[in-house]
Formats: structure tokens, C-alpha cells, sequence
């Protein structure tokens, strides 16, 4: 964009952007059914983009040229576009607001490297693909000698586009890494979950490297998680999610409902039953895509969770606890471990806090014990969705959850954007069933 057209686009409404963003799919395909913002009817109109001054950054390796994020408008009436994925966390923020609280996130990104490159993997159909380096290697020293530049070049251009790294280390698989992205608000954090992608494939472009998110590239590999850390904090900065030196001093809350949550307040329990209260219903939040079902199949042994279940401190579980006596007061938070490395930073952002604020104001109880008190077979135990139909059906039914606290237009409008994905995988003819039908069947 010239500096003439971005000037008078900051100074006035914004600009016009072609709606088809919000009407067709990753690749470029509209949707199966006809959705609400941008369709065939209305020609696949404008939508007014308005420039968010206060998202500003320089991307270091492209000269420092000024970049910033937009949020969308209703060219008519001028309100937002209720799926803009920034707008809705917007919502979710301002609705926690209301009620004294900010909201704080942190990211965790596991995620596969390639020797390949965009046009080697199309000459080869995505196939044979080689990874970055052989083997298990979690916590290398080793490993990241092998590809030194490219594994430097994330964390520090990271840190020169404004997304300050906490940890960057190899994890275990064939060319993974981890990045776990510095803790700050809620929006702040989906902006830099979403750009991290950003940097990560631009360096991989010129290393020779293509990262991937895909949540479960092979079938009997580990997958790629998104692991989610939450919390809450008030106009004092205190972590409305942690429990009073004397409550600690004592041993824990005294009106704790399990002692798994001694050493998280009653607003923590609240929030924490609100999630595991609507969480069937708003999975395809968490896992958009039809691969990311195939990393919960694995349950336990891929390290995904697909019950809905919580603990103190376990890695079993879908939402684990991270409170004293592990760490301090201050840092009490959850980490919600069902999203993929594939989701949307600000749809499962918002999906997670959306239903904490509904748990704290509806003051709901937890309905079942924590993990360490249940067997697998358990009857209590609920299992989420293991495929994105099933996940998008409960979605969107009219009793949903996710309709009481998203509303109708945004849950009609994104169960129809995954509706189409669930279509394109039905009308697919797979690697495998040609194998296994081509010449027996």
C-alpha cells in the first residue's frame, strides 16, 4: 500500500477489502453453501478494513517496511463483522472487562521441519518428505547444531518483530521444535501466535526449511500440539486466579471443591468448570481441520487429550492445573492442552475465555472429579469429538453452548466454513483407500 492511500485510511474509516476472505476457504475455494458476509447474492462486496494503529511493528527482514493488522467493519452499519477472528476475541475481552478482568495467554507451538521447499513438495504430490533431522531428539543440545542458522534466525527475528520468545528448544520427532511465545494479553498473544507462523515460515524459505503446522503430518509419529496457558488478573494486576498467602499458609482453599483446586480461587473453579462445561461444544475452535481429529484418535500416547477431563499439574488431562505448590502464587494459570498446531489463535483464545466468563457468572460448579479419581472407562468421563463432522454437528446445534456465547450469525456462518471442510474430505479419494481397495475390492 502507498504511504498516500495508508495515511488516508488511517485518518478515516479504513479502506475497502474484498469480503471473498470471509467467503471462500485456505485455498481459495468458496464455500460449499452460501454464507452470510460474502456470497454470490451480493457480489462478494467490500468490507471496510480499519487500520489498528496500535498493532504497528517493522518486519526486520523486509527493509523494517511498517506493518499492521486490521479489523473488519460492516460497510452498511458500520458494526463489526461478528467472525472477524480479531473481533470476536475483542468481544470476549471487552465482556471480561465488564466484569474487572483482563485476559492474559501465553502459546506453546510443537511443530515439524522439512527439507523441502513449496515447489519440491508439490513435484513430489507430499510425499517422501525428508525432515529437518533424523529422530527423537526432545531438549537437544545436539540437534539444533545441524541447522544452527535457521533455529537461531526464529528466536531472534521474532524478538525484532515485537514477539518476545520464552523457549525455543528441539522437542521429540523427527524435526520438531518448540516455541513457547512470552505470556501478555490475551489479544496481544493471538497477534503473535498468528504472525510466529509468519516468521517461522519466512525464515524457513530461506534456509531451505518449510515448518509445518499441521497437527499430524504421519500416522504413527507424535503430533503437534498448540498448548494454551490462561489466566486472569484485575485493575491491580493480581492474578484474580490465585489463592491468599493464608489460604497457602493453611494448606489450601477450605471450600475447594477437590484437592486438586486447594490452590486456585473460587473464581479459578468457576472459570475452570465454565470450559469443561462447554467445551464439546465449541471444539471445532480448538481443532479446525480434519488431520487435527487424527491427533486426538491417539489420546494419552500422542500427548492429546480427548476426554474432558483436569488435573493438578497432569499432562493427562485437557486442562491442567498450574498452581502453588509448583509454582508461585502469581503465575496460577491453566494450560489447556486439546488444540492442535493447526487451530486459530483467536477463535480458540476466544472460545476458552468465552466460556471461563460464562463459568464465573453463572457461578458453575464442577461436575466431575479430577483425573487422578477417575478410571479410563469411567461413565462420567465424556469423550470429545474424534472428527470434525461430529464436532460441527454438536456445534451447531440450537442448544449449543457455543450459540450462547458466540450467538447465532457467528456460529451459523463458521459451522457452514467447517460444514465445507468436512464436504471437500467426503468427496476426497485417499493414498489409502486405493491401497486398500484398488485391487482386492
Amino acid at each position: 500500500m502507498s504511504k498516500e492511500k495508508f495515511l488516508s485510511a488511517a485518518s478515516s474509516d479504513g479502506f475497502g477489502f474484498c469480503s471473498v476472505i470471509f467467503g471462500w476457504d485456505m485455498h481459495d475455494t468458496p464455500y460449499t453453501k452460501e454464507l452470510s458476509i460474502s456470497n454470490r447474492a451480493n457480489g462478494f462486496r467490500d468490507v471496510i478494513a480499519s487500520i489498528d494503529l496500535s498493532t504497528f511493528r517493522r518486519i526486520p527482514w523486509e527493509g523494517n517496511v511498517p506493518f499492521f493488522l486490521v479489523s473488519f467493519f460492516d460497510p452498511d452499519t458500520k458494526k463489526p463483522i461478528i467472525v472477524d477472528p480479531r473481533g470476536i476475541l475483542k468481544i470476549i475481552a471487552d465482556r471480561a472487562a465488564a466484569i474487572g478482568y483482563e485476559c492474559f495467554a501465553g502459546v506453546e507451538y510443537e511443530y515439524f521441519n522439512f527439507k523441502e521447499t513449496p515447489q519440491a513438495l508439490a513435484d513430489k504430490g507430499f510425499h517422501n518428505l525428508q525432515p529437518l533431522t533424523p529422530g527423537m531428539h526432545g531438549y537437544s543440545l545436539l540437534r539444533p547444531q545441524l541447522n544452527n542458522q535457521y533455529f537461531h534466525e526464529i528466536f531472534d527475528k521474532s524478538l525484532e518483530f515485537e514477539i518476545p520468545v520464552e523457549g525455543h528448544h528441539t522437542e521429540t520427532g523427527p524435526g520438531v521444535f518448540e516455541t513457547a511465545l512470552a505470556y501478555t494479553s490475551a489479544l496481544r498473544m493471538a497477534d503473535n501466535a498468528i504472525l510466529f507462523k509468519f516468521v517461522a515460515k519466512s525464515m524457513g524459505m530461506k534456509n531451505g526449511v518449510l515448518p509445518s503446522f499441521m497437527a499430524k503430518p504421519w500416522e504413527n509419529v507424535r503430533t503437534s500440539p498448540r498448548h494454551v496457558h490462561v489466566s486472569l488478573k484485575d485493575a491491580a494486576d493480581k492474578n484474580i486466579f490465585s489463592v491468599s498467602d493464608s489460604e497457602i499458609q493453611n494448606g489450601g482453599r477450605a471450600d475447594a471443591a477437590y484437592d486438586d483446586t486447594k490452590f486456585i480461587s473460587q473464581e479459578a473453579e468457576w472459570f475452570l468448570a465454565g470450559i469443561l462445561d462447554g467445551i464439546s461444544d465449541i471444539m471445532p475452535m480448538f481443532v479446525p481441520t480434519i488431520n487435527g481429529y487424527r491427533r486426538l484418535l491417539g489420546g494419552e500416547a500422542f500427548w492429546a487429550p480427548n476426554s474432558i477431563t483436569y488435573g493438578y499439574d497432569s499432562r493427562a488431562a485437557s486442562i491442567r492445573i498450574i498452581s502453588p505448590p509448583s509454582v508461585p502464587p502469581a503465575a496460577t494459570r491453566f494450560e489447556v492442552r486439546v488444540p492442535g498446531a493447526d487451530m486459530n489463535p483467536y477463535f480458540s483464545l476466544s472460545a476458552i475465555f468465552g466460556l471461563g466468563i460464562r463459568g464465573i457468572n453463572k457461578k458453575l460448579s464442577l461436575l466431575l472429579p479430577p483425573i487422578t479419581q477417575v478410571t479410563p472407562g469411567d461413565k462420567k468421563v465424556k469423550k470429545l469429538a474424534t472428527s470434525l463432522e461430529a464436532a460441527t454437528e454438536r456445534m451447531m446445534l440450537p442448544e449449543s453452548v457455543a450459540r450462547e456465547v458466540f450467538g447465532n450469525e457467528f456460529v451459523d456462518h463458521y459451522g457452514g466454513t467447517r460444514e465445507h471442510e468436512v464436504d471437500r474430505w467426503n468427496r476426497a479419494v485417499t493414498d489409502w483407500e486405493i491401497a486398500r481397495y484398488l485391487e482386492l475390492a
